[in-house]
This record gives structure tokens, sequence and C-alpha cells, in this order.
């Protein structure tokens, strides 16, 4: 039951709207902002939710308000929090959404009055998969216990696993987990728009592993850019697992190229026996029959199936040995998205015989080699514009490939949505 507090919400996007109704339904008074233009639109969108008060700016927010949420993009936080912050009720508690806490706890410590207290948030999923069991961060930066004790009851509606750490914790962490897992999907989408591909049309794409690459990667660009934009260029650690993540490709498609079999079996063994260790003896987090299920297209017979290097996959386990990542370490941190990328790479290099036939078909089939080509050029693409922080670069070329994919979206988001779902209660049995 809510006790009289208040939370405000500046930014009305689609997790701050979520947040909203969520909250509102729990009984606490919603008072939330977007930037002018969208305030007619949001009074009607919440006009049947009388505890929900759509307010004409941030400053009305932030002076009647005991737990404020910036839900803004991470480029923009320094920007919005200098404009309102000064603002914020004498001895409330202050908070943001964005995926990069750096620039967020700088601007929060820059900007609000000494006396505001400081407890950050960040749901680990997108404003359309349940929160119920996903991991909810709270992070307490300056703040009583009072006040994370408060937080933590203005939250507890969204029935979300609550993770405690620190802001570098965080930013550490959701690098480690979504960063690279983002930038490979991006690069299948760059590299199957530049061959002029819908792989869901193709049967070499259909089934098994292919059906989470298609889906997932149909899924990040049916999204907005920013969502995974300020992740990769505002997160220092991001940016250097990114740029490791295109050396990989890189790496790996010349010893494909060059058929240096042994050497690239060598290193494509040592780096699973890194990250995937004798001792794990867990039931494989994906099998055939939940691989199989989710497809856009016709799956083909299974004498017709068509073998794959998978080269974005084996650059995924070199990449984590590089960098030193153990991806079951941040099972608690992990997103939906994570968790269905690390599946398909475990059930690959689990399956000895479906390795081994991997570094076969990258030696000695021709079949995916332009598409192989085309990923690579895209993986370095997308590390450059992330290195050279240029928003507008990374925004041009996201959405140029998300209109190209656009008319499946609809199709693939319901997909999706079934295959995490069943994803996350394949993992939380895992747990």
């Amino acid at each position: 039951m809510a006790e009289g507090k208040s939370v405000g919400i500046i930014g009305m996007g689609d997790m701050g709207k979520m947040y909203a109704r969520r909250i509102s339904d729990a009984g606490w008074r919603v008072n939330a902002c977007d930037i002018p233009e969208k305030a007619d639109l949001l009074k009607k969108e919440f006009a049947g939710r009388t505890n929900v008060h759509i307010l004409p700016n941030g400053h009305l927010v932030s002076r009647c308000s005991d737990y404020i949420i910036y839900s803004v993009e991470a480029k923009n936080i320094d920007a919005v929090v200098r404009m309102f912050g000064p603002s914020t009720k004498l001895g409330a508690i202050v908070g943001g959404q964005t995926s990069c806490k750096a620039p967020e706890i700088a601007a929060f410590e820059q900007h609000l009055p000494s006396d505001v207290h400081i407890v950050s948030c960040h749901s680990l999923h997108g404003p359309g998969v349940d929160p119920k069991g996903q991991p909810l961060v709270l992070i307490k930066h300056r703040a009583s216990d009072e006040s994370l004790a408060l937080v933590e009851r203005m939250l507890s509606c969204l029935n979300s696993k609550h993770v405690y750490l620190t802001a570098a914790q965080h930013d550490r962490i959701t690098a480690d987990t979504q960063a690279v897992t983002h930038a490979a999907f991006l690069s299948m989408g760059a590299a199957w728009m530049a061959n002029k591909q819908f792989p869901w049309e193709i049967p070499r794409y259909l089934g098994g592993i292919e059906n989470v690459k298609i889906n997932v990667t149909l899924r990040i660009y049916a999204n907005k850019w920013h969502v995974y934009a300020g992740l990769a260029i505002l997160n220092p650690s991001a940016q250097k697992q990114i740029k490791q993540y295109a050396e990989s490709v890189t790496e790996l498609f010349k010893l494909m190229l060059g058929g240096h079999r042994q050497e690239l079996a060598d290193r494509i063994h040592k780096a699973g026996a890194a990250v995937f260790k004798d001792d794990n003896d867990h039931d494989l987090l994906l099998e055939d029959e939940v691989l199989d299920r989710f497809s856009l297209g016709e799956l083909p017979e299974p004498e017709q199936r068509v073998k794959n290097n998978h080269l974005s996959l084996l650059a995924m386990v070199d990449c984590w040995w590089k960098l030193g990542i153990v991806p079951y370490d941040h099972m608690i941190c992990s997103t939906p998205l994570f968790r269905m990328w690390l599946g398909i790479t475990e059930y690959l290099f689990r399956k000895p015989d479906l390795l081994e036939e991997c570094i076969d078909t990258a030696i000695n089939d021709n079949t995916f080699r332009a598409d192989d080509l085309e990923f690579t050029f895209a993986a370095r693409d997308w590390s450059a514009r992330v290195s050279m922080g240029h928003f507008d670069g990374y925004r041009e070329k996201f959405e140029e490939i998300q209109e190209y994919f656009a008319p499946r979206f609809p199709a693939a988001t319901k997909l999706g949505n079934e295959m995490i779902k069943t994803i996350l209660e394949k993992t939380s049995e895992e747990k």
C-alpha cells in the first residue's frame, strides 16, 4: 500500500511508461513529464489513471515528488539533470534508468542539491518484457538506509529480482553481458542488408541456431537506436569489448580464408576451454526442440540443412577468452537477449561434433563466404563508429537497417517474446 509518497518520472519513453503503469497500479501517485510536444498525447494515454499526473515540465515533477527517476537517453542525461535537478524537492531521492551509470552519476553529483539522496536503478530488460523475476539493479550511491528502503518499496511492484551494485560494477557487468551481444546482432543485420537478404526466406538460415540469430536481430532493430548507442559509446568497458569482438571476427575470418585449419581449430578449442570449462556440468540452456520451435520461415528437412561455420559465435567465444570474461559469472545480471546469445553459443561449443563441423565448414565450404565477408565489414564498422563516439553515425546506420527489416518486426516480436519466455523458464531452473 502506498504511503502518501509520490514517484516522479522525467522522460516517458516506453520504459518510463511501463514504470508509470506498474507504480500507479500499486497505489503510488505518479508525477510525470516528457517534452512539451508529447504532453497532450500522454494525458490522453493515461486519462483513465487518476493517480498518474502528467505535468508540463521536469521542474514541477521535481518539486512535488519524493523519488524522481530520470528515464532519458544516456547522452542527454547531463543536460536534463542540469535543467531540472536544482528544482528537486528538499530531501528527495533521485535516480536514473540509463544503461550507463558513469555519466548519470556525474550529472547527479554536479547538478543536484547536496541534501538530495541518490539511489539509481536499471531494469535489465526491454519495456516489452514482463519484469517479474528479471534483474533490477539498485545503486545506493549517496543515500540513507531509509531512502533505499523507500525505493525498494516503491519498485517492489515490478516483482523484479533486486541486485545491489555500485555504479562502476553496473557499468562493467552491463558491458560484459550486453555490449558485445548487441554488436554481434547489429552486425548480422548489417551483413544481411548488404547482401540484400531476408534470411527467413533462405532455407540455409532456418532452424536451430539460425532461428535465434534472426529473431533476436530483428528484435534489436525493432527497438530505438539510442537504447544501444548509449551503452556502447558512453561505457568505456563496452568500447573495449566491441573493439575486441571486431578483431576476433577479423582474425578468425583471415584464418578461414587462408585455409589454416590447425591454427583455427587450436584457437577455437583454447577459447572454448576457457569459457566453457570442463567442470561445467549443467544442462544446456537451449536444446534442439526449443531452437527449432521459433521460426519465421518453413523449416527445411534435416537432410537439406546447410552447414554453417557460425563465425559470429566462434568470434564471441574468442572475444570472451581474450578479455578474460566468463559469461556465467554474471547470470544474475543478465538480460534476456544475453541469455539467448549465451544459450546458442554454449549449444555450439558443448556439442563436439557440431563444433568440428563448423571448423571443417570454415575451411572447406565457401557457401557462407560472402556472408562472412559482409559480417566482418559490419563488425569493424560498428566498432569504428562506437570508438569515434559518433552518435549521429550510429543512428544513421541503425535506422537504415531498421527500415530494411521493418515489415517483419510484428511477427519477429511475437516470436521473440515467446522465445524469451521459454528461455527464461529454462534459465530459472538452472539457478
